[in-house]
């Protein structure tokens, strides 16, 4: 006989159940998704959480009891997987964003010392200025430019993929390439 659960799932609004539903059949989703999907339904339908695992070829039941817990605090956003092992994030959005605003920003050769940006001018701007990151280093400007969609160019600059800068008889014109986004995934 299986014992009671402390934290039964909560009744699922009508949205809920139609966002499981075509999360549960995607074949686009990631497979976690896909699952935890599956999981939350199956307890909805009344299976134990035992049969739910089994159900998609699992087999902890307590594993299905977390994710019903997660699902009545988070709501749909249980269905995401979180940060998996390694070393915690040092830096958050609002970090990330301060490293994106410096790359923006045109460097001047008297106050930076260059005229275009490398990860080791834009590591020493970030590290001396006053709101900047004192312990920033290149390996991380690299990924958060990356994630942002900047390459490293021949002209030895960071130019966000899928722009460029086109000469045209009005004079200079940014052109930006629609299929950017599927190129790169």
């Amino acid at each position: 006989m299986p014992r009671r659960k402390t934290d039964p799932l909560r009744p699922l609004t009508d949205d809920e159940v139609a966002v499981l539903t075509r999360l549960g059949r995607s074949k686009s989703e990631s497979a976690t998704r896909v699952s935890r999907a599956g999981l939350i339904l199956a307890v909805a339908r009344g299976s134990g959480y035992q049969q739910a695992a089994e159900s998609i070829g699992r087999r902890s039941g307590d594993a299905v009891s977390h994710l019903v817990a997660r699902f009545n605090a988070e709501g749909l956003a249980a269905t995401s997987p979180r940060h998996g092992g390694g070393h915690p994030r040092v830096y958050d959005h609002a970090s990330r964003e301060r490293i994106l605003q410096e790359v923006r920003r045109e460097p001047t050769p008297e106050a930076d010392g260059t005229a275009t940006w490398s990860l080791s001018t834009l590591k020493g701007s970030l590290r001396s200025a006053p709101d900047g990151l004192p312990k920033v280093a290149a390996s991380t400007i690299w990924q958060v430019l990356h994630e942002a969609g900047h390459t490293f160019q021949r002209t030895r600059s960071w130019c966000p993929t899928g722009t460029a800068l086109r000469k045209r008889k009005a004079g200079l014109a940014i052109v930006i390439d629609p299929d950017a986004g599927p190129k790169k995934s």
